[in-house]
């Protein structure tokens, strides 16, 4: 032990590792600063030229004025920005309940093994392929009330023939149709990948104790795949939100303005009246309305059974 001892005491002490030199830590800024000046001008120059326009009076070919919050408190008063609000916020509500109850539904139905399961469920994501504007066309012509495929279909039932987009009080709920079609696919899609990490030994138990299709499904399904039916929700959300070709190609806004929403509300503020400065202030209310509610949504999905498996609790 003495000839151990003193072996140690007379090995060096391992020198410490020298400190980074500075013109080391210089040459980090050469990798950093493309990103930074790309993030600066993509993202953060728009939104505060956003943020800066939006406080002053700016029509385009006159002069500029600054005027405070005077366009933000125009908002509170203008009866056609909050009906477009409204129609923004009923949108987006069926435009989420509609594909996401029907992409559940789906998903159950396409989790079992059917014949020729793959092919069927690529011909069902085949709508989420297609671009908008060609959508918007096809969907035009079926809501014709002379030529459209729909009133046919609906005359073999015995039912009269509908308005569709030319009606104020139908054309929400037939744009959210086109939006359903489309986009159920996508919520299928990621219900099926919650739907495959759901074992196999709660339906076992499940069975031995006499437990029903509904039960296994109230108690043991839909709790397993709750994270994922939020995050499909979310993704919605915000596609939802900000949909503008759909709507445009189809109906404009109209009729009259019907189904105008604020992204709609907003293009014609800033590009038929050019009055950019109000325009702007709709733009920043619209994006406060975004962030708001995916807060809200990722507050929610942060309760869901998936965060508290993955915390061991």
């Amino acid at each position: 032990m003495s000839g151990l001892g003193s072996a140690l005491a007379a090995a060096p002490e391992a020198a410490p590792s020298p400190p980074v030199s500075n013109q080391r830590r210089r040459t980090y800024w050469i990798f950093i600063l493309p990103a930074v000046l790309t993030v600066g001008a993509v993202i953060l120059f728009p939104w505060l030229f956003t943020l800066w326009m939006s406080v002053n009076e700016w029509k385009i070919g006159e002069s500029r004025h600054f005027v405070g919050l005077a366009n933000y408190l125009r908002l509170a008063g203008d009866a056609r920005f909050m009906d477009a609000l409204w129609h923004t916020l009923v949108y987006t509500a069926l435009s989420v309940a509609a594909p996401v109850g029907l992409g559940l539904a789906a998903a159950l139905v396409f989790n079992e093994r059917l014949p020729m399961r793959g092919l069927l469920r690529g011909i069902f994501v085949m709508p989420m392929m297609a671009t908008p504007v060609a959508i918007a066309l096809v969907w035009t012509m079926m809501f014709n009330p002379q030529l459209g495929v729909l009133n046919y279909l609906l005359s073999l039932i015995g039912i009269g023939p509908w308005e569709w987009v030319y009606h104020p009080a139908s054309v929400i709920p037939s744009l959210v149709l086109v939006e359903t079609w489309q986009w159920t696919p996508l919520v299928m899609l990621i219900v099926l990948g919650g739907l495959a990490t759901v074992p196999a030994e709660p339906y076992e138990s499940a069975d031995i104790d006499g437990a029903s299709g509904w039960q296994k499904f109230r108690y043991i399904t839909l709790p397993m795949i709750a994270p994922f039916l939020l995050l499909a929700a979310m993704i919605r959300t915000v596609d939802a939100l900000k949909s503008f070709d759909i709507i445009y190609a189809i109906t404009q806004g109209g009729p009259g303005t019907a189904s105008e929403t604020i992204n709609l509300y907003l293009y014609s503020v800033a590009f038929a009246y050019y009055d950019v400065g109000y325009g702007s202030a709709i733009a920043v209310v619209f994006f406060v309305l975004i962030v708001v509610l995916s807060l809200v949504m990722l507050h929610l999905r942060q309760r869901s059974k998936w965060n508290e498996i993955g915390e061991g609790r």
